[in-house]
């Protein structure tokens, strides 16, 4: 049994501009005992499901400003806290968490919710391990919305390895106040629920651990299949797509994003975000309604 430790609701008690109340399982196939959270908003039977990826160290929280154009359009919004982070449950071992187990992870959530026509959002680690699910699945994928990301192939770019080595000297990582300083808008409220997750320095194994899961070399774990996803994009991905880009990310910016963007078939001219950073669904309602407007289905 995975020692893991689960944070109490009390914590989410107050979350500015964040009213929904989160959906639990602790049954996925290979997860058993791990209790998943996630928010899932919208009809049940909605045409277009949005599964929206978060990534580190944040939480479905990140989505607040863009599921509410999704529900608005007729859209259900499908939004997974990672296992190690907001209200899915943490294991405690640095370990425990590595890349092909929390792609796993998702391959048996999105199996299990049976989600269909997906449009699939995602940034940062929600990217790297969400740019890797429709080769698995491509039948369920329609759709993709993508922001501040890439895909794990094994090269590292500086700017990474800056910020990694920052994230290995900070244990206790303050998540509030890193999110205040890279979204200079936060109000202190809204930092302080980006910290809500994490009590103490006990369960922020997730955030410590995922900076170092990135892959760096050619066979890193991850890293192969990771390759294979980018060679889906580039050559089989048949669906559509929509970028957006926080121009402010020192680290996955406007270079890291048209490279990928040249490896996206068939994406259109991104749409260039120039005051947001790298968390860059902060600023998401108009990139969601730009979405919607280029999918046509606003």
């Amino acid at each position: 049994m995975t020692s893991a430790l689960r944070t109490p609701d009390e914590r989410f008690a107050t979350l500015p501009g964040c009213p929904w109340a989160p959906r639990h399982a602790d049954d996925l196939p290979g997860f058993e005992g791990l209790r998943v959270a996630w928010l899932d908003e919208g009809p049940r039977d909605a045409a277009v499901t949005a599964l929206c990826l978060h990534g580190q160290p944040t939480w479905s929280y990140l989505y607040r400003h863009m599921l509410p154009v999704f529900t608005a359009a007729g859209l259900r919004v499908v939004a997974p806290d990672f296992l190690g982070f907001g209200r899915s449950d943490k294991p405690v071992d640095d370990g425990w968490y590595t890349f092909d187990r929390h792609r796993a992870m998702l391959l048996a959530f999105v199996e299990r919710l049976d989600l269909r026509n997906v449009l699939l959002v995602v940034q940062d680690w929600g990217g790297l391990l969400g740019l890797t699910l429709p080769m698995a699945m491509p039948e369920r994928f329609t759709r993709l919305l993508v922001m501040n990301t890439g895909l794990g192939t094994g090269a590292v770019t500086e700017g990474f390895r800056q910020w990694r080595a920052y994230a290995a000297s900070q244990p206790d990582l303050a998540v509030g106040k890193l999110m205040k300083r890279a979204c200079p808008p936060l109000s202190e409220a809204e930092a302080a629920a980006y910290d809500a997750p994490f009590p103490d320095v006990t369960y922020k194994a997730g955030v410590r651990a995922f900076p170092k899961l990135v892959p760096d070399g050619d066979d890193a774990p991850g890293a192969p299949v990771s390759r294979e996803a980018l060679a889906f994009w580039r050559e089989r991905w048949t669906g559509e797509s929509f970028m957006a880009i926080g121009m402010q990310d020192p680290v996955l910016g406007p270079a890291a994003m048209r490279s990928l963007h040249g490896a996206i078939r068939g994406c259109p001219p991104p749409l260039e975000v120039a005051e947001a950073g790298h968390f860059v669904q902060e600023w998401g309602a108009p990139i969601a309604r730009a979405a919607l407007a280029h999918f046509k289905l606003g």
